[in-house]
């Protein structure tokens, strides 16, 4: 089951990237994030109820929802959106891979029952390396504006890493619905804000119905779906194991993009996606070991889905 969510993220997230792209078209990026994220918030809310999922009831679990959504949906997600007014989509992409880098340093900060090992840093770096080799031709800085867009997607790859480390520790008993919504709610203020400031008024934007269609494919699959299953997994796997979808993402959208936008396929995407390959079979996909007995049901299950180093 563990491996069939992992893969099933994998597709989403992968997607993502050309719903962006086509929304990017008619919508301003931050408009664009915050009407995702309002969309999620209004669907999710009467689903919580229906279902009288539990919302955390605890002053020590709001702050962590507002600190968590704030790095997730407030700097990470402004930061990728601003960016890419100023880097390739390629540049970005091999960017937010920093993802599982930092995720790795900060796991064995904070989570010290998730060791570093050396199989897990020649794994993670061997598919940000696949990454960088799909999108080889792409990574280029032209000006102090594209400087500036390089720091800030690194800056919210290191967010995105935290929150999740933060979740990971301190919100195993929170429901992953309740925890994405409440999160979204957070950090929607900073996004609303800046795209009224920085874009101005939304209504006077470019609706199409291939822009609402995005945001109703976001929202849904990218957001609520997304997220729901990723916290649920993160609560059963290890942290690194959980963000090195990051490294997958680029490559199925790369290959989506050839497929449906028409868009050229770089020819040296065979040789990365084959290095992303085998650093996902490396710390994700585990081989059965001799020495598994004694250990609890739990315990087995996790170990199925990664390699324990």
């Amino acid at each position: 089951m563990n491996i069939l969510v992992w893969l099933i993220l994998c597709l989403l997230w992968g997607t993502t990237w050309s719903f962006i792209k086509i929304g990017l078209a008619d919508l301003p990026p931050i408009t664009f994030a915050a009407v995702r994220f309002i969309l999620a918030i209004l669907i999710l809310l009467p689903v919580i109820q229906l279902r009288r999922l539990p919302w955390p009831n605890s002053s020590a679990a709001w702050k962590l929802i507002a600190l968590t959504g704030f790095l997730q949906f407030s700097l990470n997600y402004s930061s990728v959106f601003w960016a890419e007014q100023h880097i390739t989509s390629g540049l970005a992409a091999v960017l937010q891979s920093m993802i599982p880098v930092f995720g790795l340093l900060l796991a064995w900060i904070f989570l010290p029952a998730e060791r570093i090992t050396w199989l897990k840093i020649v794994a993670v770096l061997l598919g940000f390396f696949g990454v960088v080799v799909i999108f080889i031709d792409q990574l280029r800085i032209e000006n102090w504006m594209a400087f500036l867009g390089c720091v800030a997607i690194v800056a919210g790859a290191y967010c995105a890493a935290q929150a999740s480390i933060l979740v990971k520790l301190r919100a195993g008993e929170m429901h992953p619905a309740s925890l994405v919504c409440a999160q979204m709610v957070a950090g929607l203020p900073a996004l609303v804000i800046y795209a009224l400031i920085a874009e101005g008024n939304p209504m006077t934007f470019k609706w199409t119905w291939s822009a609402v269609g995005c945001i109703i494919y976001l929202s849904v699959l990218g957001t609520i779906a997304a997220f729901w299953l990723y916290y649920w997994l993160l609560s059963r796997i290890e942290s690194t194991k959980a963000m090195v979808i990051s490294l997958v993402t680029p490559l199925i959208a790369v290959v989506i993009g050839a497929v449906f936008l028409d868009e050229r396929l770089p020819p040296q995407t065979l040789l990365g996606g084959i290095s992303i390959i085998a650093s996902i079979g490396l710390i994700v996909i585990r081989r059965r070991a001799r020495g598994d007995h004694g250990l609890t049901n739990n315990e087995k299950n996790v170990l199925q889905i990664h390699n324990s180093g």
